[in-house]
């Protein structure tokens, strides 16, 4: 069964997120840091691996555009613009967003990041 696609979007830039309601009366806010640590682009999730991003904690949103039917496009203040987010996949990310960030978490400090822009390190892997 598809998501349901929501009846309100609004982008709230002071707060750095994206607000999402839905018919059901289910509202769900989305910081602008967990969007774009989980894009959907190829930049972000790689080519069989995922990228870890990080130092993205003071990201913020500066546009949402619709493209088609199915999708929402993002647009960070960091420059990224890539990833389209389905319906399906915003309301995945609304409902798992206490277990995805937690593991995002987990991820860096397994890998030693961090989410402050000015303490992370570009880490190459071969």
């Amino acid at each position: 069964m598809p998501a349901p696609i929501p009846t309100s979007i609004k982008l709230q830039k002071a707060s750095r997120s994206l607000r999402l309601a839905y018919a059901d009366g289910s509202e769900y806010v989305l910081p602008a840091e967990y969007l774009r640590v989980h894009s959907p682009s190829a930049e972000v999730r790689g080519h069989g691996k995922p990228v870890l991003q990080t130092g993205k904690q003071h990201v913020g949103l500066v546009g949402a555009e619709p493209a088609g039917r199915y999708a929402l496009k993002l647009i960070f203040d960091d420059g990224h613009d890539s990833g389209l987010y389905t319906w399906d996949y915003l309301y995945e990310l609304a409902v798992e967003q206490p277990r995805y960030w937690q593991a995002y978490l987990d991820q860096l400090h397994q890998a030693g990041a961090s989410r402050d822009p000015h303490t992370s390190a570009v880490r190459f892997v071969p």
